[in-house]
């Protein structure tokens, strides 16, 4: 249990440590990418809901963290789709 909320929080750390040095430019193409990542996000998080027992505090993390990643997965989308948006040619022009 204290592995698991070690690796939860060092996650955290360099998650905030990685997105503050990429350029804003980046950010659009980087969140394609990361839509990948958060999708096995969801998948690890329902292994560990499953897998851990009924512990109340490994439910309520991995119930996060499947909230969460599919907030991402989602925005993720939505961003990307309006990205390619910007570089279709408009009709009519």
């Amino acid at each position: 249990m204290g592995l698991l909320f070690f690796t939860f929080v060092l996650a955290i750390f360099l998650g905030v440590e990685l997105i503050s040095k990429v350029p804003s430019q980046l950010h659009t193409p980087l969140m394609s990418g990361s839509n990948a990542i958060s999708g096995i996000t969801v998948v690890g998080a329902l292994i560990a809901i499953g897998s851990q027992g009924h512990d109340i505090l490994t439910i309520v993390l991995g119930t996060l963290a499947v909230i969460f990643a599919t907030i991402n997965v989602v925005g993720g989308y939505v961003v990307t789709d309006r990205m390619l948006g910007m570089f279709k040619k408009k009709d009519g022009n």
